[in-house]
């Protein structure tokens, strides 16, 4: 049986009666045509079951229908931690339901993420990226701003405003975290990091003295990777310090999960002799006994609102802010 042609741009515009530019403009949800019409050329399109044609597309310079994110990290580590796979999960749903692909490429290096990122504005791979992990003197922005590539900031916000951004307030979240552990009574605090040069790392250490050191409260700040063997590493360095923490914030749920197995390890109770919390809330935290206290904020939604406010520069609809989450903690049994 042969098989059935595939239906073109131009046969769509023809059996509506409008030029092929009005039928592109309707499908890439553009200005410049009725809301009516692009109303006729959507249901026309899924009538037919029409798709676009790649590779043409890219060929005449048209939209690539695909949006990059590249992600420097371990690979090892990068399965550990759930944030970044919800977060895909939510921008995911937003694209494929606009009719877009994601091509998530992993990097070792902010210098190859960068060749990466150049590479795909050069060869017209993708119509737009998203990026994250904003680092002190970061040449992302830049570079994407001199390309021309529309890109959003997942966090943030970026320092410069050169490119926009769906933010987090990693502050308030910090705060919110040794207001809890005060009330309850404890004293002196630590707090486990990720990578100092991270910004949003920057933006909580500095929270977490801020809020401490209002309150009077010894505290001590120990850095990592966001790996498990430096999360051991320092939460032995800090039960063995001459005066013992008697509560941790880790930074995420990795690194928490390595600093309970070394208070087990030191014969410690939770929270009894050291109550523990985390950043980022995760289903590890209520697997975990006892349960982790945690900041909860959905990743899902994050990559939602990333994906919205990317597909509005893409398409140059006015850009609209997406309201960032509000942290909240959910109390559990590792600081009651």
């Amino acid at each position: 049986m042969p098989r059935r042609a595939r239906p073109t741009l131009k046969d769509l515009a023809a059996r509506l009666g409008i030029s092929e530019t009005a039928a592109s403009l309707a499908l890439n949800g553009r200005a410049g045509v009725s809301e009516q019409t692009r109303r006729r050329v959507l249901a026309l399109a899924e009538e037919l079951q029409w798709s676009p044609h790649h590779a043409a597309r890219t060929l005449s310079g048209s939209a690539s229908m695909t949006i990059g994110f590249a992600l420097t990290r371990d690979v090892r580590e990068f399965g550990t931690e759930s944030f970044y796979l919800r977060l895909l999960a939510g921008t995911q749903a937003v694209l494929g339901g606009a009719g877009y692909g994601l091509l998530f490429h992993m990097t070792r290096s902010m210098a190859e993420e960068l060749t990466v990122l150049r590479r795909w504005g050069d060869e017209r791979r993708v119509d737009g990226v998203i990026i994250s992990d904003l680092r002190r003197g970061d040449p992302r922005p830049t570079a994407l701003r001199d390309a021309g590539l529309p890109a959003v900031l997942a966090g943030g916000p970026d320092p410069k405003r050169l490119i926009p951004c769906v933010s987090v307030d990693d502050g308030e979240a910090i705060t919110l975290l040794v207001g809890h552990l005060l009330e309850t009574g404890r004293r002196r605090l630590a707090y486990v990091s990720g990578p100092g040069e991270l910004l949003h790392v920057h933006r909580r250490v500095t929270a977490f003295r801020r809020a401490a050191g209002a309150a009077r409260a010894p505290m001590d700040v120990l850095g990592t990777d966001y790996g498990d063997a430096q999360g051991r590493t320092a939460t032995r360095r800090l039960l063995t310090a001459p005066a013992r923490p008697d509560a941790l914030i880790f930074d995420n749920e990795v690194l928490a999960v390595a600093g309970v197995h070394e208070l087990r390890s030191a014969g410690l109770a939770i929270p009894d002799d050291v109550a523990v919390a985390t950043v980022e809330d995760s289903p590890v935290c209520t697997a975990l006994r006892p349960s982790l206290t945690a900041v909860h904020r959905d990743p899902v939604l994050l990559g939602e609102a990333v994906a919205r406010r990317l597909l509005r520069l893409v398409h140059g609809t006015p850009d609209e802010p997406e309201n960032p989450q509000k942290p909240v903690i959910t109390v559990r049994e590792s600081t009651r």
